[in-house]
């Protein structure tokens, strides 16, 4: 009964960081409605500046003093994050805003390690609250008592803030109807900022407060943005109450888990918010979003047309250029175009969904790297033929996403975007620990392709046939009535309803289309590689397909190519700087704020504008 409660009394004081950080995310987010990836990094940071603090202010009033302090300096920090970031693309599309704050988050790992260094630093430990306290026989920190005795006080400071408060008041609002708020004289921008101070202090708070407890190093970030994330999608978007009540619950559960049933600590928080949300799909005090919540309302956009006689042309000169690749070009370069051309496919297969069905999935990647698997262990424990294996590839990613789709498609929004995420972490779990099949963290190796294919140039054009006839595959299929369909479910869900279009079904299946054609990319890799490993199911690879379907155009159909093409090509570059995040990060800022259209957008507005300049002369 002791170990029980002292495992029990442990959970509580870890919910009290985790509900210090995910409060201010559900804040940050009930009123401005920006999903805010960055909300961990700003966790990281009250961390070390607290440490730093700490380490010059002595005695009880600098310890407590220096938590104060670092809420306080951080939320200046995301003041500055909003302005110069957040606030010009309020009124974009869901998906520009979260590669946003992608963006700071590289900007900010890059800036810490320049200030503090890569070496994990121990915080110190809490003035007067050093030792333990004995109940029913099993210790007990000191501190763990100090932080459930504080968390209490906090959340109703917080729901006295809210309720009972002019700017609280006006913050319920916002969250209830924002543009009432700004129709009644209410400053949107001023409210917005305040809103951001405040859950952004929460967040270094929630860092500082944990320094006895873990410390400071540069994977803080990472490491808390999922459970923060899921507290808040479990407890419901913009819900305070809901966030602590998931944090306690999160929390303990992972406390016993970690006790009782080690294997599940990887996944236990993702299996409760998957059940959370298939039971209550908007959280467990969560409302349904409200359409246009997010990004613009009413945006007319440019009709999609197939490729005129010029676009057709670069096409087939490209093609060619890629086909003559293997008598002028080296080894090497023959492998780098391989590895873009199954990336392109990949990215495509995102954007398909994304663009043409609205649905922004951050799970992706378990269908490349489900297709993917799916050869490697046919050949590995069947001899299974390369070819047959193959061709199964995306067949069996096709039928995972058609599992998947099935509970997902019922969401919308962030609460999609969410669940994705959820089965996809499901999947890397089972991947990662069940070793006696998957091999676990060393993967399956020597999966090579038949002999026919075997040497560099053969599985070139091997890939360069797959790949690009996916791709033009998906763009037939936009252009096809059934992708006229699927943007009208994406423009107009009650519409197409009306009309007689069974949206739901028409969503899942381009789904699971998209899926599979995820795991032909993936099929593609594992032999030109000879391996898979976890790694390649991971959340960073769905969000390394997100971020190129941004930075080529989210809004065109060769954006996610373009932007595979630009991306890998300067990877290698890049990561071989020092302090390459810092250089992406503020990269992809300037994208969001200044070419919000992409590659590929940009260059159409370009060319549009000197077409125009050109007819205005003539006409004179």
């Amino acid at each position: 009964m002791g170990l029980f409660v002292a495992q029990l009394l442990t959970g509580l004081a870890n919910a009290a960081a985790l509900f210090l950080v995910a409060s201010g995310l559900s804040l940050i987010f009930g009123v401005t409605r920006i999903v805010n990836f960055a909300h961990g990094s700003l966790y990281m940071l009250g961390a070390y500046v607290g440490l730093t603090l700490m380490n010059h202010l002595p005695g009880h009033f600098g310890f407590w003093g220096s938590i104060v302090m670092a809420g306080l300096i951080v939320g200046l920090i995301g003041v500055v994050i909003e302005v110069c970031v957040l606030r010009p693309v309020y009124r974009a599309p869901e998906l520009f805003q979260l590669v946003a704050t992608f963006g700071v988050i590289l900007v900010i790992q890059d800036l810490a390690l320049m200030i503090w260094g890569a070496e994990d630093q121990l915080g110190p430990r809490a003035p007067g609250l050093r030792s333990v306290v004995r109940i029913l026989g099993e210790p007990v920190p000191q501190y763990d008592l100090a932080l459930i005795a504080i968390t209490p006080f906090i959340l109703f400071g917080l729901w006295w803030f809210i309720a009972k408060t002019r700017t609280g008041i006006l913050v319920r609002a916002a969250t209830q109807d924002r543009e009432m708020v700004g129709a009644l004289g209410v400053n949107q921008s001023w409210l917005f900022t305040g809103v951001f101070f405040l859950g952004s202090a929460l967040a270094g708070l929630g860092g500082a407060i944990q320094l006895p407890k873990g410390g400071a190093d540069l994977l803080m970030d990472l490491n808390i943005i999922s459970a923060v994330f899921v507290v808040v999608v479990v407890g419901g978007m913009g819900s305070i109450p809901g966030a602590f009540i998931a944090a306690v619950l999160i929390s303990v559960l992972n406390v016993f888990g970690v006790a009782y049933v080690p294997q599940s600590t990887l996944v236990l928080m993702y299996v409760v918010m998957a059940v959370v949300l298939m039971v209550k799909p908007y959280g467990l005090l969560g409302r349904e979003e409200k359409a246009g919540e997010h990004g613009q309302v009413g945006e007319v956009e440019r009709p999609i047309r197939p490729a005129g006689l010029v676009g057709r042309s670069l096409v087939v000169v490209l093609l060619a250029v890629l086909a003559l690749v293997p008598f002028f070009a080296s080894t090497f370069m023959q492998v780098l175009i391989t590895d873009i051309v199954i990336f392109c496919l990949f990215a495509a297969s995102l954007q398909f969904i994304l663009s043409s069905g609205g649905l922004v999935s951050f799970g992706h990647a378990v269908f490349f790297g489900g297709g993917a698997y799916v050869s490697a262990l046919l050949v590995t424990y069947s001899e299974t033929p390369m070819e047959v294996a193959f061709l199964l590839a995306p067949l069996g990613a096709g039928l995972l996403a058609l599992g998947i789709g099935w509970f997902c498609i019922r969401l919308s929004g962030v609460y999609f975007a969410m669940l994705t995420l959820a089965f996809s972490q499901l999947v890397w779990s089972l991947v990662f620990q069940w070793g006696s099949v998957t091999g676990g963290d060393d993967g399956l190796v020597n999966i090579w392709p038949s002999d026919w294919l075997s040497g560099t140039t053969a599985y070139y054009y091997f890939t360069l046939a797959l790949g690009v006839g996916g791709i033009l595959v998906l763009r037939h299929i936009i252009h096809s009535p059934f992708g006229y369909t699927l943007r009208a479910t994406r423009d107009s869900a009650r519409q197409a309803e009306a009309t007689g279009i069974d949206v739901k079904k028409v969503q899942w299946l381009a789904f699971a289309l998209a899926g599979a054609m995820a795991g032909l990319a993936g099929g593609l890799f594992v032999f030109s590689k000879g391996s898979i490993f976890p790694n390649e199911l991971e959340i960073a690879k769905s969000f390394d397909a997100l971020i190129v379907v941004f930075l080529g155009g989210v809004k065109t159909l060769s954006g996610g190519v373009v932007g595979a093409v630009f991306m890998e090509s300067v990877k290698d570059w890049l990561t071989r700087l020092e302090y390459w995040r810092l250089i992406l990060g503020l990269l992809i800022i300037a994208v969001v704020i200044i070419a919000p259209e992409g590659i590929v957008g940009s260059l159409r507005k370009f060319g549009e504008r000197i077409g125009l300049v050109k007819e205005q002369e003539s006409m004179q």
